[in-house]
C-alpha cells in the first residue's frame, strides 16, 4: 500500500491503494460522477443513512462538503475518502474515518457506502482493508470502531470478514433514514491478527 499524500497529487500513485481498487479525498472534478452515483442509489441507500437534506446533490452543498472534508483532515478530526476502481478509475462508493480521538484513546469511527451498481462485488472489502492497514500503520489509530444496524447482513459479513469483532449492541444508537435505531458495535485493534486476503470476485 503506497503512502498517501494528503493535499498532494491525486494520481493514483498516491493514494491509499487496495487490491484493484484506491481510496483518495473528493476533488472538484468529482462533482458530476459523485452525484450520478448517489442519485442512482438513492433507494438502495436511504435506509442505511441519515436522511438526505434536501440540497444534497447540488453543486453548491458540494463545494461545502469538499471545504468541510478539508478542514477536518488538516484538524486530524476526519479522513473522508471516495473509493474508486483501478483500470478504469470507476467511482464505486465512498469511505470515512471520523470521530478522531487521540490521546489515551487513539481510536477512529469507519464509516461506508457503496453505489449500488456495485456492490456485492468486493469493492467495499478490499476498500475497507486498505483503510484499516493506512489507519494502524500511518494514523497511528489503536482502535477501530464500525456500527451497523442489527439486520444489515452484508454490512455484518463485511466487517467480519476483515477482522473486526462484535462486542455489543447500542440502543438507539443513530438516527438513520428519519428513525432513532439499535446498532450492533464492532471493532479492531491494532494487535488483532490481519484478516486472511479473501478471493471475493470483482464480478
Amino acid at each position: 500500500m503506497a503512502l498517501f499524500r494528503l493535499g498532494g497529487s491525486s494520481e493514483p500513485a498516491h493514494a491509499i491503494r487496495g487490491e484493484g481498487v484506491y481510496l483518495r479525498p473528493l476533488e472538484s472534478r468529482d462533482y458530476a460522477e459523485w452525484a450520478a452515483l448517489r442519485e442512482c442509489s438513492r433507494n438502495f441507500l436511504s435506509p442505511w443513512e441519515p436522511t438526505w437534506p434536501a440540497d444534497d446533490l447540488t453543486r453548491g452543498a458540494y463545494r461545502r462538503r469538499i471545504r468541510r472534508h478539508s478542514e477536518e483532515i488538516d484538524r486530524d478530526e476526519a479522513y473522508p475518502f471516495l473509493i474508486f476502481r483501478d483500470g478504469d478509475g470507476a467511482m464505486v462508493g465512498g469511505l470515512t474515518l471520523g470521530q478522531v480521538r487521540r490521546g489515551v484513546s487513539q481510536t477512529v469511527t469507519l464509516g461506508y457506502w457503496m453505489g449500488e451498481p456495485y456492490a456485492g462485488k468486493g469493492y467495499m472489502s478490499r476498500a475497507v482493508r486498505a483503510a484499516a492497514s493506512y489507519a494502524f500503520a500511518n494514523l497511528r489509530f489503536h482502535r477501530i470502531e464500525a456500527a451497523c444496524l442489527p439486520h444489515n447482513d452484508p454490512s455484518i459479513r463485511l466487517l467480519e470478514r476483515n477482522g473486526f469483532q462484535h462486542e455489543g449492541l447500542a440502543r438507539s444508537y443513530l438516527r438513520i433514514n428519519g428513525i432513532w435505531q439499535d446498532h450492533l458495535l464492532f471493532a479492531r485493534l491494532d494487535s488483532d491478527p490481519a484478516p486472511l486476503r479473501t478471493s471475493l470476485p470483482f464480478r
